[in-house]
Parts: structure tokens; sequence; C-alpha cells
């Protein structure tokens, strides 16, 4: 009996950055390009979660 799993991406998946699907060597993204792009979009600040200004808490 096989003990490896294959891990697939599944027929269901596709790239958070353009839709086509996955590549098991760059999952979740289809390729190094749709990979790249997504930390360029971390590092310039694109994905943000809002949060409260708490300026007015400080000051007390």
């Amino acid at each position: 009996m096989n003990d490896q799993v294959e891990k697939s991406a599944g027929p269901g998946k596709a790239c958070p950055i353009c839709g086509k699907p996955q590549s098991e060597k760059t999952r979740p993204f289809c390729s190094s390009r749709c990979r790249d792009v997504d930390l360029n979009r971390w590092l310039k600040g694109s994905y943000v979660i809002p949060g409260r200004d708490d300026d007015a808490d400080d000051a007390e």
C-alpha cells in the first residue's frame, strides 16, 4: 500500500491573482509571476486591515 498521498490543487482551485488553475509548484498561484505580483502588493501595503484611530485615547 502506498503511504504517500498525492497533493493536487483540485479542479475548483484558481489562482487568486489571475484566476487560472493553480500550479503545484507555485501553489496557490498559477506561476511565479503571479506569486511575485502578490508579494509586491504585500510590500507596497496594498493589503491593509483597516483599524480604528486610537490617537485620542493615547493623549489621556
